[in-house]
């Protein structure tokens, strides 16, 4: 059957048959009716086929082959669609696009919300019907078949009801059969399958918050600074949820082959155990899974698997080795060839006689000849006529305006407003006689008006840049009308506040009962026109700032004569404008020509078009209107509704002028409107686009001819050509063209030519697109104030080829795109403003705006309501779309939406889009007229404030300038490393501290080779020093202990430990206490009773269950032969609540040292070996690895000497402790170095800070502290808990003068940017930044660096972020792009040597390479007690040799990459200072496109991207990067935070993340040293554990 267009119809069938369609599309009449109508009046017409009726009625045809007639059904069943932007044709292309792509079906992995974001009207809309467990089997056995059971069908039933509510049970279930089709085929396009094989169709359709599984439930994750957050992730229970939810249909099922055809729900009979209600599978370590997940991210990898855009070589060096591709021109990319073109003249500006000197002087003689004219009828919102302004009276009246502006305002002698001063008008667009008569009396007045919006709040969507211009063009008063002054925004007292951004306004209402009389003689100038400036026409750019473009007086008059020759106006005609008279086309037909002319213009206000859309057209039958001035708006909502009239008669109209005819979707409107109204008595040739710009004026306008039979042009451009910028008429593809109509002709007296848009103005040739320029008297003449833009602007001097201006006089650029065709007909294909070029090629906005409304089902998004434009991502302009969804619309048509509009969008324009994101309805800023703020709207994106309902992020897709990845060159031998480094002049990289054996001191505890002989000694010696003082939270002294007092609570444990516990020498036992005298009192009983003591953290009371079953493993991996602890906790680890953790009867015995023997023990034991071991320190890595490290006499002892010498620790000092007891450093301070160094330890307990910020500080003030010691976490609580409180603090005495060293106890990268707001914050308070520093310790070596008291400062460098990906060192400056600041780790211990190793060939590196750091130390660990799971860890990390080189030294393998660099400063001994950089843990490292990044890089650009991002980790998860952000701020803003993420990452890192997840604040889990936990995190979220409140899978 051919297409409608070949039908031979009768005019009054195809009118009717359009206006069915339109009833259709409004969704005035159902489908039913639409084709019984349709077939009615098509019955005389067509011979019947047989199934074409049937055909015709079966609803939702799948999209195979399309015959014409459906195809002709398909595109006429959209629904509501913004008419400016509808063709049918495009409609068309974009279905068959769409039909095309689903041979290649994307998979779009759907992201998951929490129910709170879900926005939609009842969730019984779409929730499945609680199906039997049993259904999932019946599915699955029968390979899809239905059977008769509601089981088999329900879940299928349910995601069809979910897409298209209402379709009944049985017709899901019939319609299986038939093969892929109905709710079949379109179950496939909701499943978008990934490729055959690779997995069943996805989607994920539970949108339920799922609780917390398992051990989860009671908020493990919930971070806290102290207790309990040494986690090892639980593993996850088994639970038997019931199957109520629906089937997970995100099944992974990868090894069976699925067909495509059938919507198969569930393949295979599930055989895995469940959990929950997923697959549990496993991750590349082994942690089960949950596959809701890691199936959505498998299916992600798959589907980045699919081949993308062919990539493009060659490169842009972005300073670095690391390059961003850059788009190398296609050969085969079509190329302009004809030849240079030529200007355009057009006719000559016939000056009548009798036309006036000037606009003021027309004015003058029609209100004196001819006052009773009427010049302008105004209407009421019914449509009623309000007002007739006659030219008699405009004339008085603005004599009296002009008047009382020039005398009225200031006083005689100062006058507020004089000629040539500019003034603000502000009507509303339902007042066009008041605003007529101020703008004439600005005229006569010669001061200059600026018409403006009424600005309705104080901070309208661009109001505050209409400020920036009134203030810019010296603005003082403001005219307005009295209607308009009082609906002003009033303050308290009356007056009109300031707006933002405003000038200070004086407010002038214009009606006449207001003003004073002109005196007599009183007579306004009325000259020729000349150059002076006549009036200011405000123009909102592309970035959304405001310009004014100035129009002179004689640009002003020669305008008016050449709209009045191209338009033949004549005198007394009657003229009806629907468009705003304040500024374009409006004000210049409806205000300025019209009174040229002394016609009679009909306004139509845009408030009583919106309750009656046909009144224009009434107006224009009632009136005999000769010319109508209007948009394709206007006719397209004429359409709509004109069937409710019956005498409509346009045979009067000889013009309509469509002003926004150079949008080249406008052609729709234009035929549409022919094709209805042509049985009105509308004459096709009276259709008349314009083109125009505030800069050029009228461009180019069709003029109403008398001979019907010249067509008018019509251009099918592709739109592959217009994307290289080349005119090529349409090739046999025809999916992807624009069809443009001419805008007639040069306006006369104007020369035009087209110029290249970017760079200098040269001619294009006749088949290029360019940017039209003209050359006129009738032009605006600057930007106000702007003299570099006004040149770029309007003094533009094209050139042809040879170099040589075309024309000594300047022409204007009209920020029009097109070209000049066939009989110097003007066509234009878009707009400057609406111009992106990504990768090369340049987008209209307009056209993709169109495309995605092409898209079905149009009932999804408003029309009208949709935004598109670019934003600069890594050196490359990126698309972003944002639409208004309906409220009704769910997540699935959404969803459906989306990825149809991604593919419509990719295969008519070939480009990706970067972001597509839906909001709700109403919620995008509007322009005073109604439509979207672009500029607005892509600053709300930028700076997460637009608070989507939806976002899809595709920049794998999108993003082709990505460097290349690094290819891991053949490792050069270890030996010619060596000696490249030799040549360049790099040294090895190595340095050590002060050495031991050198160093004299009166060192009384070196004599003694046990700490345990050292306490012996003090206690005899200096019995009464108190060694240790507890503080409370209150800062008073809870409890101390003096060097005897310790000796005897330790003998008595000992004895304990003996008598009770019947241990032997060597036993192990857990000391489980709070921090605190008894953990100290009990190690050196331990020490005393010749047991090895292991401090644990005891369980916190309020969170037993995950923080127990870690105390459990330590204990057991430890094999303690007993546990030690207070009263208080023994009965907690035997609790009810311990019981329901871990098995509370499998406790070794617990001994409570409350009550102790009164006697002592009868001898203390005395290791016979120093390199026996002294205690095991246990402690979980950020990894989750639990590891025991052996710590042996020797290395306590000369652990405690190396910490006595670089802190210069004597029994006369005091040092404040605030850390953690139970590993690390932390605990050799808390318990060893007081004993051995004699100085008073005053103990902090952190958790207490949790009650009373203050007490660390208050307590090194009160005790005037010198060196003091904390961790991060406390240093983060005083910077969050205290920033406010510093004055008072100062008053209450706090003085930090004295600290000398306050040293950060740190197993990671130092944090600069929390230890220098700590020293910023409390500098009032007398802390000097110098004593600020860090300290580096880890398993193998428990402190590597301590600042110490002498020495010179730490120092900061900057390295270049993009270098340390490729494992080299560069330092920049400060500030440099990708500088990375880092801070030295605190000067090396004595004693130890450190040296730069490869980890991968274990070679010693140069000074300007990243390696691991390796030490070599007489307190290193003597190995791992116990790893879980791995033995031969042990030698690798404490015994490895060098390959080459010094390969006879035994090193310990720190983990940590660093590097090393000489200063300039000198060490105490004189040598140069050799500082140590720790850049970050070697596991925590991430591999990603072949460099290593550090997540806490990309952790800080996240978070700097919005103020709502709380904290931020990373990790990558089979290639994919994952950032989990902590949200704080309502949900709303969750899906704001997946561009910016993306964007900053892509930024800064070039890296394309993979998923965002957005949790709420606490979920990060973090350890008691104040790390983040990242693997604890990764298993969480691929166990579905962490609650999310959104995930978004970036394509």
């Amino acid at each position: 059957m051919a297409d409608r267009d070949a039908l031979p119809l009768p005019l009054e069938v195809r009118a009717r048959l359009a206006e069915l369609e339109l009833e259709l599309s409004e969704g005035d009449i159902t489908q039913k009716g639409y084709e019984k109508k349709r077939s009615k009046l098509l019955g005389a017409y067509l011979p019947h086929p047989s199934g074409l009726e049937a055909s015709l009625a079966h609803e939702r045809r799948p999209p195979m082959a399309p015959s014409s007639a459906s195809r002709y059904h398909r595109r006429r069943s959209s629904g509501t669609r913004d008419e400016r932007y509808r063709s049918d044709v495009h409609t068309e292309a974009v279905q068959a696009a769409l039909a095309k792509h689903k041979e290649r079906k994307m998979a779009v992995p759907m992201p998951s919300k929490r129910r709170s974001l879900v926005v939609q009207t009842s969730m019984d809309a779409y929730t499945p019907p609680d199906t039997s467990s049993g259904s999932e089997e019946e599915g699955g056995q029968g390979e899809g078949t239905p059977t008769s059971s509601q089981g088999s069908v329900s879940m299928e039933h349910w995601i069809s009801r979910a897409i298209h509510q209402g379709s009944t049970t049985s017709s899901s279930s019939s319609s299986t059969q038939s093969g892929g089709s109905g709710a079949a085929g379109r179950l496939a396009d909701v499943l978008a399958q990934t490729h055959v094989g690779k997995s069943g169709p996805i989607a994920h359709l539970s949108l339920k918050r799922k609780t917390m599984l398992g051990v989860a439930e009671n908020g493990n994750m919930r971070r806290s600074c102290e207790f309990g957050s040494d986690l090892l992730w639980p593993p996850p229970l088994e639970s038997d949820e019931n199957h109520s939810a629906p089937p997970d249909v995100t099944t992974y099922t990868s090894e069976h082959p699925v067909q495509v055809e059938r919507p198969q729900v569930s393949t295979v009979p599930r055989t895995t155990p469940k959990y929950g209600n997923a697959e549990l599978m496993e991750t590349g370590d082994g942690v089960p899974v949950s596959s809701r997940v890691s199936a959505k991210i498998q299916q992600l990898v798959n589907t980045l698997k699919q081949p993308r855009r062919p990539p493009l070589r060659e490169f842009f060096v972005d300073d670095f080795e690391e390059l961003l591709e850059v788009q190398q021109p296609d050969p085969n990319q079509p190329r302009p060839e004809g030849a240079q073109m030529i200007a355009i003249r057009g006719e000559p500006l016939g000056v009548v006689t009798n036309w006036p000197p000037s606009l003021e002087a027309a004015l003058q003689r029609w209100g004196t000849i001819s006052p009773k004219a009427p010049c302008l009828t105004t209407m009421d919102t019914n449509g009623k006529p309000l007002y007739v302004l006659t030219y008699g009276k405009l004339w008085s009246r603005s004599i009296k305006v002009a008047y009382n502006i020039l005398h009225k305002l200031g006083t005689k002698q100062e006058p507020m407003v004089r000629p040539g001063d500019r003034v603000a008008l502000v009507f509303p667009n339902n007042d066009p006689a008041a605003f007529m008569v101020a703008f004439y009396g600005c005229l006569l007045a010669e001061v200059v008006p600026v018409p403006i919006e009424v600005p309705l709040t104080r901070k309208d969507a661009g109001s505050q840049q209409i400020g920036f211009l009134l203030g810019s063009c010296g603005v003082t008063v403001a005219l307005t009308s009295d209607a308009c002054h009082k609906g002003l925004p009033k303050g308290p007292t009356g007056e009109i506040p300031q707006f933002k951004g405003w000038p200070k306004l004086l407010w002038f209402v214009t009606e006449s009962k207001h003003l004073s009389k002109p005196p007599r003689d009183w007579f306004p100038h009325i000259k020729d026109a000349n150059n002076d400036t006549a009036y200011i026409e405000y123009k909102t750019c592309k970035d959304g700032s405001v310009l004014g473009v100035t129009v002179t007086r004689i640009a002003l008059l020669t305008h008016c004569q050449a709209l009045t020759q191209s338009c033949g106006y004549t005198e007394a005609e009657i003229i009806v404008n629907v468009l705003d008279f304040k500024k374009d086309v409006g004000l210049w037909h409806g205000i300025l020509t019209s009174v040229m002319n002394m016609m009679h213009v009909i306004s139509i206000p845009y408030s009583l078009m919106k309750v009656n859309p046909l009144s224009w057209i009434q107006k224009v039958c009632q009136y005999k209107g000769k010319v109508a001035c209007v948009k394709s708006r206007d006719m397209h909502w004429a359409l709509v509704a004109h069937r409710d009239q019956r005498d409509i008669n346009l045979s009067s109209l000889r013009m309509l002028v469509v002003a926004d005819g150079s949008n080249p979707w406008s052609i729709s409107s234009c035929d549409a409107f022919l094709n209805v109204f042509q049985s009105k008595g509308l004459r096709p040739e009276v259709i008349c686009p314009c083109a125009s710009s505030a800069e050029a004026l009228t461009v180019a306008i069709r003029r109403p001819t008398d001979d019907s039979n010249q067509p008018p042009g019509r251009g099918v451009l592709s739109m592959q050509g217009l994307s290289y910028g080349v005119i090529r008429v349409d090739s046999e593809e025809r999916l992807s063209v624009l069809t443009v109509q001419d805008v007639g002709t040069v306006m006369p007296g104007a020369l035009m030519c087209v110029v290249k848009p970017e760079g200098v103005p040269q001619l294009c040739r006749t088949d290029e697109i360019g940017e039209l320029c003209v050359c006129s008297i009738a032009t605006g003449m600057s930007y106000y104030g702007l003299s570099g833009m006004t040149k770029n602007t309007f003094e533009v001097f094209p050139m042809s080829s040879s170099g040589a201006p075309i024309s000594e006089y300047p022409f204007t650029r009209t920020g029009l795109l097109g070209f000049i065709g066939p009989g110097g007909l003007v066509f234009v294909s878009g707009k400057m403003d609406g111009l992106m070029v990504v990768s090369g090629r340049r987008h209209n906005a307009d056209d993709i705006v169109a495309t995605a409304l092409a898209v079905e089902p149009m009932k999804f998004v408003y029309r009208g309501r949709i935004a598109v434009f670019s934003v600069t991502v890594l050196h490359d302009e990126r698309i972003v779309v944002v639409a208004e969804q309906r409220p009704d619309s769910t997540e699935e048509d959404s969803f459906q939406w989306m990825s149809r509009v991604l593919q419509a969008i990719d295969s008519i324009h070939n480009v990706g889009v970067f972001c597509l994101a839906l909001v709700p309805a109403n919620t995008l800023p509007k322009t005073p007229l109604g439509g979207i703020h672009l500029s607005e709207t892509k600053q709300l994106f930028l700076e997460g404030s637009l608070h989507p309902c939806n976002v899809l992020m595709c920049p794998h897709t999108c993003v082709t300038n990505l460097p290349k990845p690094r290819q891991k060159q053949p490792e050069i031998g270890p030996a010619s490393v060596m000696v490249g480094n030799l040549v360049s002049g790099k040294r090895i990289a190595q340095a050590s501290g002060r050495d031991l054996g050198q160093i004299e001191d009166n060192d009384q505890a070196r004599k003694f080779l046990f700490l345990s002989e050292v306490l012996q000694w003090r206690a005899q010696t200096t019995p009464d020093h108190v060694l240790f003082t507890l503080l409370s939270s209150r800062g008073t002294v809870l409890s101390s202990l003096t060097c005897l007092q310790l000796h005897k609570r330790a003998e008595k444990i000992a004895t304990m430990l003996m008598e009770r516990g019947h241990l032997q020498d060597g036993d192990h036992v857990a000391l489980v206490y709070p921090p605190g005298i008894d953990l100290i009192a009990a190690f050196y009983g331990c020490l005393y009773a010749g047991c090895v003591p292991i401090t644990v953290r005891p369980p916190h009371p309020q969170n037993i269950a995950t923080t127990l079953p870690t105390v459990k493993m330590i204990v057991e991996v430890s094999r303690s032969a007993c546990v030690m602890t207070s009263q208080i906790i023994s009965k907690l680890l035997k609790s009810k609540e311990a019981s329901a953790a871990v098995d509370v009867r499998s406790w070794p015995p617990v001994l409570d040292t409350d009550d102790l023997p009164k006697k002592k023990p009868p001898q203390l034991y005395k290791p016979s070996n120093p390199d026996t071991l002294a205690y095991l320190d246990f402690s979980v890595s950020t990894t989750g690895m639990l590891a025991g490290v052996k710590m042996s006499h020797t290395a306590t002892s000369a652990f405690c000497r190396s910490i006595k010498l670089q802190c210069e620790l004597y029994p006369s000092r005091e040092v404040a402790i605030c850390l953690d007891p139970y590993c690390g450093l932390g605990f050799v301070l808390w318990c060893l170095c007081s004993v051995y160094s004699g100085h008073q330890s005053i103990l902090i307990p952190p958790s207490e800070l949790e009650v009373n910020p203050a007490l660390w500080l208050l307590a090194v003030s009160q005790f005037r502290v010198r060196d003091t010691f904390c961790s991060y976490s406390v240093m983060e609580l005083c910077t969050k808990g205290l920033g406010l409180q510093t004055e008072s603090l100062k008053s209450r005495g706090l003085d930090l003068s004295r600290v000398r060293t306050c040293v950060v106890v740190a197993e990671e990268r130092p944090r600069i940017a929390l230890t220098q707001s700590f020293s910023k914050l409390f500098k009032d308070l007398g802390l000097h930044p110098r004593a600020v520093s860090t300290s580096f310790g880890c398993r193998v070596n428990l402190a590597i660096c301590l600042q110490g008291t002498s020495g010179p400062d730490p120092t900061t460098v900057f390295v270049d972020m993009r270098a340390l990906r490729h494992d080299r060192v560069r330092l920049v400056e400060r500030g440099s792009p990708h500088s990375l600041p880092l801070m030295e780790s605190g000067k090396i211990l004595p004693g130890v040597r450190i040296i730069i190793a490869n980890p991968e060939t274990k070679g010693p590196l140069g000074d300007s390479h990243l390696g691991e750091i390796w030490v070599h130390c007489s307190h290193n660990g003597s190995g791992y007690f116990t790893v879980y799971g791995d033995e031969a860890l042990q030698s690798d990390h404490f015994n490895s040799h060098l390959s080459f080189g010094d390969t006879q030294t035994l090193w310990a393998r720190t983990g940590y990459l660093g590097f090393l660099r000489r200063t300039e400063l000198t060490d105490a001994s004189g040598e140069r200072h050799d500082a140590l950089y720790v850049v970050g843990a070697l596991d925590e490292a991430m591999e990603l496109r072949g460099m290593r990044y550090h997540p806490i890089d990309i952790e800080t650009s996240v978070i700097r991207t919005h103020k709502s991002i709380m904290e931020c980790a990373v990790f990558p998860w089979t290639n994919l990067l994952v950032v989990v952000v902590e949200l704080e701020g309502s949900e709303q803003e969750a899906l704001d935070l997946v561009p910016l993420v993306t964007n900053a990452v892509l930024e800064e890192h070039y890296l394309i993340v993979g998923v965002v997840v957005v949790v709420d604040i606490g979920v990060i889990p973090i350890n008691s040293r104040g790390e983040k936990q990242r693997m604890h995190l990764r298993d969480g979220f691929l166990a579905d554990q962490l609650d999310p409140i959104y995930v978004a899978y970036n394509m």
